[in-house]
C-alpha cells in the first residue's frame, strides 16, 4: 500500500488531532459517543456538565470583545491628533464619541501603531500560555513515534505546524475577539467574523511554528528537571502581558498607553501591523501579509529539519540531570503526618512551588502596575478597600492554584488515600487547613505593609481584616470541594485532569466576595459572608458524596437531597420571580402590590414543579414531603414553634418603635393582596426552598444546631435589614418545626403565623 500523498496525509494528521480532542472534551464533560458498529462501551458517570463550559465560554467571549472594544475606543481617545473625547467627563461617554467619530472613517496611523502593540501582545500571550503547559515538562513526546509513520519529515512538520495552529485555543480567545472589534469599527460590520477568524488563524501559524521550534529545541537540549523549572518560568512571563494588554482599556492610567503612544512604525510591517491594516481595509497589505507568514513558515521547516537532524531523542531527555547527594536529615515541620508530606512534596516540585506561591504575586502585582491601581505604596495606607482587594486577591489567587488541586496533585496514587486510617474526607478537611493557613499568610503581609505606610487602625479597617480573614478559610473549602468535581487524576492526558470551567467558576465566586469588601452598606456584606459560607458548606456536601466514587469511572453517588440543591433552587426562584415581575409591572409608576404577589406565586410554583420534576426522573432520597406522622401532630408542632417566633418578632417591632424607627407596610390598599403573599405564598415556596431542601441538605451532614443556624442566616439575608434578626429567629423555629414533625406543614404552618401576627400588629 502505496502511503498517502503530503497534503492528504498532513489532512489526516491534523484530522486525529482534532477527533483527539473532541473525545477527550467528551470524557472530560459528559459527551455520549454515537451509535455505531463497535461494542458499546462502559457507560460512564452520568453528569450534565456539558452546560457549564458552553455558559463560560460564552461569558469569557463576551468579556473578551468588551475588553478589545474598550481598547480600540480608549487607544482612538489617547492617541488619535484629533478628536472630542478630551471633552467628557465620563469614560463610557468618551467611548461614545470614539465610536462615532470612526464610524465611516480611516484609523488614524498613531491608533494604527497602538493597535498593533495591543495585537502583538495578545500573540505573545497565544505563545508563551500554551508552551509553558505542563505538556513542556511531559515526558511523553508525541512527535517520537509521529517519525516513525512512513512520511517525510517535511510533511510531519507542516502537519505538526497546522495543527497547533487550529488548536491553540487559548490563542484564538486572545486573538479572535480583538480582530473581530478591529474589523466591526473598520467598517466590515458582519463580515467581521469571517474576516477576524482568517487573521486570527493567520497570526496563529507563526505562533505555531515559533512554539515548535522553541520546544523542539528545549526538549534536544535540556533534561525534564531544567524543562520543569523553565516551564514555570515561561508560566510567569505570560502573566504580565495579559495585564498589559488590560492596562491599555483604562483610560489615562498605566504605562501601556505611553508604549503604545511611542511604539514604532516600522511595527507596521510585521504580520500583527498588516492584520491591522488589512482590516481597515488597505488591500496590499493581505498580500504581503500572507508573502511574509508563509516565508517565516518555510524558515522554520527548514530550520526544524535542521533540529531534527540527528533524530529526536537526545541523550539527556529521559535523565534525571541531577546529581546524587547524600539526604539531609529531614526537617521537623508542623502540622499533621498528612500536611507535613503536603510540605515536604511542595518543596521538591519547583514548578508548583513557583505556581501556588509565586504566580499570585506576580498577577496581582502585575495587574497593580500596569493599569495604574497603585502608585505607591503609601496607596495602601490610605485606601482600606484597595488593601482589602489586594490581600484577599492574594490570598484567593493562591488557593485556586494550590488547594484546588488536592486531588489533582495526587495524581494515578489517589487510590493510596484509600488506604490510610482515615477518611478521606477528613484528609481533604486536613489539605483544606493547611492551603488556608499558607494563603492567609499573604493578607497578614499586606495588612502589615498597609499599616506601616499608614493606614489607620480603626473600626473599619479592623471589619474588612476580619472579613478577609474569614473569607480564606470559606475559598479554601470551595476550592478543594470545587477541585474534587473538576479533577479527575486518572486521565492519562495531563491538561485534561482539570476542568477550566470550574476555575472561572470559582473566580466568579471570589469576585463576588471582593465587592461585599467594596461596599459599605453593611447588609450586601453580611449576605455575601453568609450565602458564600453556605454554599460553602452545600458543595464540600456534593464533594463528600462523590469521595467514594472517585476511583470507580462507573459508579456514581445515589441520588440525594443536597443543600447545593436548594441554593440551585434559591437562585432560580429570584431569577424567575424577577422575570415575572417584569413581565406584568407594565413599567408605569411604582411596583404594584398585586404584580408582586403574583409574581412570587409565578415563581414559587415553577420552581416547585421543575425540583420535584427532576428529582422524580433521578429517583432521589430524602425529597420533602408535606406531612409525615399526622397532619394533627405536625399541626401542634407548628403553632408551638410559632410561639416563640412571634415573641422574637414582636420584641424586635417594641425595639424599634422604642428606637423612633419606622417600618413602613406596602399595603396600597390591596389587604388581601398582602395577606396572600405573606401568609399563603410565601410560607408555602419559601419553606420548601430553606427548610425543605437547605436545611433538609445541610442535616445529612451537620448536627442540628449548625444546620439550623446556617439555614437561618440564608434565610435572614434575603430579607430587608430591619428584618433580618427576627427572620433569623424564625428560620430557627420553622427549622425545628420541621426537624421535629419530619414534613413541611409545621414549618408551613410556623411561618403563616408568624407573618399574620406580625402583619396583623404593623396593620
Amino acid at each position: 500500500m502505496m502511503p498517502p500523498a503530503a497534503p492528504r496525509a498532513i489532512w489526516l494528521l491534523v484530522r486525529l488531532r482534532l477527533l483527539r480532542l473532541l473525545n477527550l472534551g467528551g470524557s472530560v464533560y459528559g459527551r455520549k459517543p454515537k451509535a455505531g458498529k463497535s461494542r458499546a462501551a462502559t457507560g460512564g458517570k452520568r453528569r450534565g456538565r456539558w452546560i457549564l463550559p458552553v455558559v463560560m465560554a460564552l461569558l469569557m467571549t463576551v468579556a473578551f470583545i468588551n475588553m478589545s472594544r474598550s481598547i480600540l475606543l480608549n487607544l482612538h481617545c489617547e492617541l488619535a491628533p484629533v478628536t472630542a473625547c478630551a471633552d467628557q467627563a465620563k469614560s463610557f461617554e468618551a467611548q461614545a464619541v470614539a465610536a462615532t467619530e470612526l464610524a465611516g472613517a480611516h484609523f488614524s496611523a498613531e491608533l494604527m501603531r497602538g493597535l498593533t502593540l495591543h495585537v502583538t501582545l495578545l500573540w505573545l500571550v497565544s505563545l508563551l500560555v500554551p508552551l509553558g503547559s505542563r505538556e513542556l515538562a511531559h515526558t511523553d513526546w508525541d512527535l517520537e513515534w509521529l517519525v516513525t509513520l512512513p512520511l517525510p519529515r517535511t510533511t510531519l512538520l507542516w502537519a505538526r505546524v497546522l495543527e497547533r495552529t487550529v488548536t491553540n485555543a487559548t490563542g484564538m480567545l486572545m486573538l479572535w475577539p480583538a480582530c473581530i472589534v478591529i474589523a466591526w469599527y473598520a467598517g466590515l460590520r458582519w463580515w467581521a467574523v469571517p474576516a477576524a477568524t482568517l487573521a486570527a488563524l493567520t497570526l496563529l501559524a507563526p505562533s505555531a511554528m515559533a512554539r515548535t521550534l522553541v520546544d523542539t529545541g528545549l526538549r534536544l537540549s535540556m533534561p525534564p528537571s531544567q524543562l520543569r523549572n523553565l516551564q514555570a518560568a515561561i508560566s510567569v512571563a505570560a502573566m504580565p502581558l495579559i495585564y498589559l494588554t488590560i492596562s491599555l482599556s483604562l483610560p489615562g492610567r498605566g504605562i501601556a498607553l505611553g508604549w503604545a503612544a511611542a511604539f514604532p512604525a516600522w511595527t507596521l510591517w510585521t504580520p500583527p501591523g498588516l492584520v491591522v491594516q488589512w482590516l481597515d481595509g488597505t488591500p496590499w497589505s493581505a498580500a504581503l501579509l500572507a508573502a511574509e507568514v508563509l516565508a517565516l513558515l518555510v524558515a522554520g521547516v527548514a530550520l526544524l529539519g535542521r533540529q531534527l537532524g540527528q533524530g529526536v531523542v537526545a541523550s539527556s531527555t529521559r535523565e534525571a540531570g541531577r546529581r546524587q547527594t547524600a539526604a539531609a536529615p529531614p526537617r521537623v515541620l508542623p502540622g499533621t503526618p498528612l500536611q507535613r508530606r503536603e510540605l515536604r512534596l511542595l518543596a521538591r516540585d519547583r514548578n508548583f512551588l513557583v505556581q501556588s506561591l509565586l504566580i499570585p504575586i506576580i498577577v496581582i502585582g502585575s495587574q497593580l502596575f500596569f493599569t495604574g491601581g497603585l502608585r505607591d505604596m503609601t496607596q495602601l495606607g490610605s485606601e482600606p478597600k484597595l488593601l482589602a482587594s489586594i490581600a484577599f486577591g492574594l490570598g484567593s489567587y493562591v488557593l485556586v492554584l494550590s488547594a484546588f488541586q488536592t486531588i489533582n496533585t495526587e495524581g494515578q496514587a489517589l487510590w493510596m488515600l484509600y488506604t490510610f486510617p482515615h477518611t478521606l474526607e477528613r484528609m481533604l478537611r486536613e489539605k483544606a487547613t493547611l492551603w488556608a493557613v499558607l494563603a492567609l499568610a499573604y493578607p497578614v503581609a499586606v495588612y502589615v505593609a498597609g499599616i506601616a505606610t499608614g493606614a489607620r487602625v480603626d473600626g473599619h479597617l479592623l471589619l474588612t481584616m476580619a472579613q478577609v480573614a474569614l473569607g480564606i478559610p470559606i475559598f479554601a473549602l470551595i476550592a478543594v470541594a470545587l477541585g474534587v468535581w473538576a479533577c479527575d487524576p486518572l486521565a492519562q492526558e495531563v491538561h485534561t485532569r482539570v476542568r477550566p470551567t470550574y476555575i472561572y467558576l470559582y473566580m466568579m465566586l471570589a469576585s463576588l466576595y471582593g465587592y461585599g469588601l467594596y461596599t459599605d452598606a453593611w447588609p450586601h456584606r453580611l449576605a455575601v459572608v453568609v450565602l458564600l459560607a453556605a454554599l460553602a458548606l452545600a458543595l464540600w456536601q456534593k464533594a463528600r458524596d462523590e469521595l467514594p466514587f472517585l476511583l470507580d469511572p462507573t459508579a456514581a453517588p445515589p441520588r440525594q437531597v443536597a443543600a447545593a440543591d436548594g441554593m440551585m433552587a434559591a437562585v432560580a426562584f429570584f431569577a424567575v420571580q424577577a422575570i415575572a415581575f417584569f413581565a406584568l409591572h407594565d413599567g408605569a409608576g411604582p411596583p404594584a402590590l398585586s404584580d408582586m404577589t403574583m409574581a412570587f406565586a409565578i415563581a414559587g410554583a415553577i420552581t416547585y414543579a421543575l425540583a420535584r420534576l427532576v428529582y422524580w426522573r433521578a429517583g432521589t432520597a430524602g425529597v420533602p414531603r408535606l406531612s409525615q406522622g399526622g397532619t394533627l401532630p405536625a399541626l401542634g408542632w407548628g403553632i408551638a414553634c410559632a410561639l416563640p417566633a412571634i415573641a422574637a418578632g414582636l420584641a424586635w417591632m417594641q425595639g424599634l418603635r422604642q428606637a423612633g424607627v419606622a417600618v413602613p407596610v406596602i399595603a396600597d390598599g390591596h389587604i388581601g393582596w398582602l395577606i396572600a403573599l405573606a401568609s399563603i405564598a410565601a410560607p408555602l415556596f419559601e419553606e420548601f426552598i430553606f427548610r425543605g431542601l437547605i436545611f433538609n441538605g445541610l442535616r445529612r451532614s451537620l448536627r442540628l444546631l449548625p444546620a439550623l443556624a446556617a439555614s437561618a442566616a440564608v434565610f435572614a439575608v434575603i430579607h430587608p435589614p430591619l428584618a433580618m434578626l427576627p427572620v433569623f429567629v424564625l428560620g430557627v423555629c420553622t427549622g425545628l418545626a420541621f426537624e421535629r414533625s419530619k414534613g413541611l406543614l409545621a414549618a408551613i404552618v410556623t411561618h403563616a403565623l408568624y407573618n399574620g401576627a406580625m402583619l396583623a400588629v404593623q396593620l
